[in-house]
């Protein structure tokens, strides 16, 4: 007779904690967008609605930053994000962004952290 105890399938959060750290960058370094100017996102990032973000806005760089973080792919987070412009919003950013998605990048780069208040690192 089958044994009573089932294998615990991973929760739907470390399910979406996988797949983001799957795209993650190997290092923040990597993070090569630009720091001013506008940004039109491909339709395979923003399927519908906004595409074009003004990099000098707060607003309209945080919503970039938030629909890249969610939904792009390893190579758009390295072409639309900026490493200091990442570094420098974590605080609040990370606040707007889902559990899963904070806990991948917070993991893979310490610096984001909670505590770190968007310090510099490696």
């Amino acid at each position: 007779m089958a044994s009573s105890t089932v294998a615990s399938a991973p929760s739907s959060l470390d399910v979406l904690r996988a797949r983001y750290a799957r795209r993650l960058p190997g290092r923040l370094d990597d993070l090569a967008g630009p720091v001013r100017g506008s940004v039109e996102l491909p339709l395979h990032v923003v399927w519908s609605g906004r595409r074009a973000y003004e990099l000098e806005g707060a607003r309209s760089r945080m919503s970039l930053y938030r629909t890249v973080l969610a939904e792009g792919q390893r190579e758009d987070l390295e072409a639309f994000l900026n490493r200091e412009l990442l570094v420098s919003q974590w605080p609040v950013l990370r606040t707007l962004v889902s559990r899963p998605l904070r806990e991948a990048w917070e993991e893979a780069f310490p610096q984001l952290g909670p505590r770190s208040g968007g310090a510099r690192g490696a």
